[in-house]
C-alpha cells in the first residue's frame, strides 16, 4: 500500500481529505500540533508534529516519511485573520518547503490552492471576471496576501515538477462547506446579496474536495497518468449549481450592473460561476453534492483519533 504525507490533516477541510484517503493509502499526518502520544489513531493515519514553515523541519519529516505522494493541505486560509506579511509568508515558506522535499522524494503532488488565486474576493472593488464561466485558463490577478501566496505556491508546484520530473496538481477549491453546517445557507448569508458576491455565489461540499484529491492521486500515477510527471495542472473544485439557488446572471446583473462580454452561461441557470470540466476530463471529478441536499445532512465529522 502506498503512502500519503498530508499536510494540514487535521485541519478543517484537511480532515476529510484525509478520512477519504485513509484505507486506500497508509496516511501520515503532518501538521503544526500532534494530537499526544496516547491517542488511538484511525487506522491506517498516524501523526507527525512539525512547522512547515522551517524548511529543516519540512525537508526532514518528507524524508523520514519517504512517501509516494504529498497532499500539501497546510496554510494560513484566509486573509484577514492574521497580519497580511503572516499570512504569505507563513504560506509560500511551507509550500516552497514541502515542495521542494516532495520532488526530491520523487513524491507525486496534489495541493490545496484557491479560488482566491484568481483575485476576486478580496479586491476592492470586486472585479467581474473576464470570462463565464471562469476557466483556469483565467487571468490570476490577487491583491491579498492569502490569493498571492496561493499563485506562487502554484509556481512552486510547476517549478519543482519541471526540475524533479514529478507529477504536480494544484487543486482551486471554492468555499469549502461541511456537511450539516452550511455557511452559505445561513440567513446573513442568504439574505445578503453583497456576502456572497466577491466569489460569485460559490462553494464547494468537503466531501468533493476530498473526492478530487483522491482522483488526482490516482490520475497522477500508473503507466498512463493523466497528469505526466514533469507537469503542472491547476483545476477548480466548484459545486455545480450557486449557493444562493438562483439564475448566476441574475444575481450579475443585480449585484454588479452587467455581465462579462465573454459569456457562455444561459439565462435561467443557476450554475456555479466557475468551469469544472478540466478536473472531469482529467480525472473524470465532478461535484455530487449540493447545498439543497448536504445543508442539513447528518454527518459527523471525521474521527481521526481518539484519546
Amino acid at each position: 500500500m502506498e503512502t500519503v504525507l498530508v499536510t494540514g490533516g487535521r485541519g478543517a477541510s484537511g480532515r476529510w481529505v484525509v478520512d477519504r484517503l485513509a484505507g486506500d493509502y497508509e496516511v501520515v499526518v503532518a501538521d503544526y500540533d500532534h494530537p499526544g502520544p496516547d491517542v488511538d489513531s484511525a487506522p491506517g493515519v498516524s501523526f507527525r508534529a512539525v512547522d512547515l514553515a522551517d524548511r529543516g523541519e519540512a525537508l526532514d519529516v518528507v524524508h523520514a516519511v519517504d512517501p509516494d505522494a504529498v497532499v500539501h493541505w497546510a496554510a494560513i486560509p484566509v486573509a484577514g485573520t492574521h497580519p497580511d506579511g503572516r499570512v504569505f509568508e507563513t504560506n509560500v515558506h511551507a509550500a516552497k518547503n514541502v515542495l521542494d522535499a516532495a520532488g526530491r522524494a520523487d513524491a507525486r503532488i496534489v495541493q490545496a490552492s484557491s479560488d482566491g488565486a484568481y483575485g476576486f474576493f478580496f479586491a476592492e472593488p470586486t472585479p467581474l471576471p473576464d470570462e463565464l464561466p471562469i476557466t483556469e485558463a483565467h487571468s490570476l490577478r490577487p491583491e491579498d496576501p492569502y490569493g498571492l501566496s496561493k499563485v506562487t505556491a502554484e509556481a512552486a508546484a510547476g517549478a519543482v515538477a519541471r526540475r524533479e520530473g514529478v507529477p504536480a496538481v494544484s487543486v482551486r477549491p471554492s468555499w469549502i462547506q461541511s456537511p450539516g453546517a452550511y455557511a452559505c445557507r445561513g440567513d446573513e448569508y442568504v439574505d445578503d446579496l453583497d456576502a456572497g458576491a466577491g466569489n460569485f455565489w460559490s462553494y464547494v461540499d468537503a466531501r468533493d474536495v476530498a473526492d478530487l484529491v483522491a482522483d488526482a492521486l490516482a490520475g497522477t500515477a500508473g503507466s498512463n497518468p493523466a497528469v505526466a510527471s514533469g507537469t503542472h495542472e491547476a483545476v477548480n473544485c466548484v459545486a455545480a449549481d450557486n449557493a444562493l439557488g438562483r439564475p448566476l446572471l441574475d444575481l450579475l446583473r443585480e449585484s454588479y450592473g452587467e455581465i462579462p462580454d465573454d459569456c457562455a452561461v444561459d439565462e435561467g441557470d443557476d450554475r456555479g460561476a466557475y468551469a469544472i470540466q478540466k478536473a472531469e476530463r482529467l480525472f473524470g471529478w465532478e461535484p455530487s453534492r449540493s447545498w439543497r441536499e448536504a445543508a442539513d445532512e447528518d454527518v459527523p465529522e471525521p474521527t481521526l483519533f481518539e484519546r
